[in-house]
């Protein structure tokens, strides 16, 4: 026979096993690039302003802007000019292992370690002995940086501009979502060698002036839930743990009574 005692002490059970269960489901969803986790340090100082130096598998974009053909004014999807000349197109190359690129005419050129602008006046002056006055415009396309947590369009995004910054990023992101704390935007910065978390609060009108919102390379950006979003998820996992518990005690009960009879 079921007994008053046995039903009560399975109440309890139930009840510790529900809030470990929703403590659980809680803990898991809020976790991802918890400073503990990812034993950075959290900074909201500003830092020095950033530049950019190539590294070895870089992939550099270069073009003379003394050809004619970059300076005529082209429609999209025409590749000649308007006297029917053929437009020449970026070429692009890989800065190998050994830090050097190799170059058409000049060969292999020592690059990594160099800003861009460094890089650019670098290979413009070796070219400087063959052709006459180049003007080298250089870029790396393979920058990027990644967005995760509340915001619409997560996914990782090129670093077009050297100057993209947090708010830029998060717009080409298209924004936050309603359930992001626009109080603690995340950007985790220096790889797995060097770690650091730098915490944002998109409220404070200083955050503008920042010049650690300027993006690097790499950099990972996570948007936290705001607190409302947090309090909602925890009433849905205790409902989804709640129900079979409800369901459990009722059958007990309904036993109980039968058994009484």
């Amino acid at each position: 026979m079921i007994t008053k005692k046995w039903l009560s002490k399975s109440r309890i059970f139930g009840l510790g096993t529900l809030i470990a269960g929703t403590s659980c489901s809680y803990r898991q969803n809020q976790l991802l690039f918890d400073t503990h986790v990812a034993n950075g340090n959290i900074q909201a100082v500003s830092v020095a302003p950033y530049e950019y130096k190539i590294q070895t598998q870089d992939m550099l974009q270069m073009r003379n802007l003394q050809d004619i053909g970059y300076i005529v004014n082209i429609p999209a999807g025409n590749n000649t000019n308007n006297s029917g000349t053929s437009i020449p197109q970026p070429q692009t190359y890989q800065v190998e292992n050994d830090s050097t690129v190799a170059l058409p005419v000049l060969g292999k050129v020592k690059v990594a370690g160099l800003t861009k602008p460094e890089a650019a006046l670098k290979i413009q002056h070796l070219y400087s002995q063959s052709i006459k006055y180049p003007i080298i415009d250089l870029r790396v396309v393979n920058l990027k940086v990644s967005l995760f947590g509340e915001v619409k369009s997560p996914g990782s995004y090129p670093l077009i501009s050297d100057k993209t910054n947090l708010i830029d990023m998060l717009a080409q992101a298209g924004g936050l979502t309603e359930k992001g704390d626009e109080k603690k935007i995340k950007i985790i910065r220096g790889g797995m060698t060097n770690p650091q978390v730098l915490l944002f609060d998109l409220n404070d009108f200083r955050t503008v002036s920042n010049p650690a919102i300027i993006l690097q390379s790499q950099d990972v950006i996570y948007v936290a839930q705001n607190k409302r979003a947090i309090k909602n998820e925890k009433m849905q996992d205790f409902s989804t743990v709640v129900q079979p518990g409800l369901l459990f005690l009722n059958t007990a009960l309904l036993i109980f009574t039968i058994a009484r009879k």
